[in-house]
């Protein structure tokens, strides 16, 4: 399965690339007060904090492209079928060709609301296309998010949520323009 799905999305990425279509990568992410540290590390007896409080917490949700064409959403609630169809229904209706959008599997991209909704965005242009079950590194948006939380969000924006908040949407902004992430063939 895995294999078979590898080669589709070479497909895609080949059609993409010869300009028959475009291609997006989709998937959410949070940013919450609890602040992201992938690693750190310190001098002996050196004490390193970040200060942090638990509580709320920035939901987005977007599709890149590996030319860094981004679109996005955001919101404090959590992000559930409705909020994708939202999004998707908004995307669907400025389509200048045919698009597909990579998502995993998550309950939310497979559920009801967005089966229901497919056959009238396919009529626009725009389908999505399953990764398999636990292949994240197939998802070239994650790497997007990555960079977000380790390069561009700093960790006084962690202060206060409004920082965090304005921090994060100012990221967002930027994504294609000043922020723009570096895709080899195989990521």
């Amino acid at each position: 399965m895995i294999g078979i799905k590898k080669e589709q999305l070479a497909l895609l990425e080949q059609q993409s690339q010869l300009g028959q279509l475009d291609l997006f990568y989709g998937d959410e992410t949070g940013v919450s007060e609890l602040a992201y540290v992938p690693y750190g590390w310190q001098q002996k007896g050196e004490n390193i904090a970040i200060p942090a409080q638990h509580g709320k917490q920035l939901n987005c949700f977007g599709i890149l492209s590996r030319n860094n064409d981004f679109f996005s959403k955001t919101t404090t609630k959590a992000i559930d079928a409705a909020f994708i169809v939202e999004f998707f229904e908004d995307f669907s209706l400025q389509l200048q060709k045919q698009t597909v959008v990579v998502l995993d599997n998550a309950r939310i991209h497979i559920a009801q609301k967005i089966k229901e909704r497919l056959p009238y965005w396919q009529k626009r242009g725009l389908y999505l296309f399953y990764l398999p079950p636990y292949c994240p590194h197939l998802n070239s948006i994650e790497r997007l998010w990555k960079e977000i939380k380790a390069r561009y969000i700093k960790p006084e924006d962690y202060t206060t949520f409004d920082d965090l908040h304005y921090a994060t949407t100012n990221c967002l902004k930027q994504v294609g323009k000043s922020i723009k992430i570096k895709f080899n063939k195989y990521s």
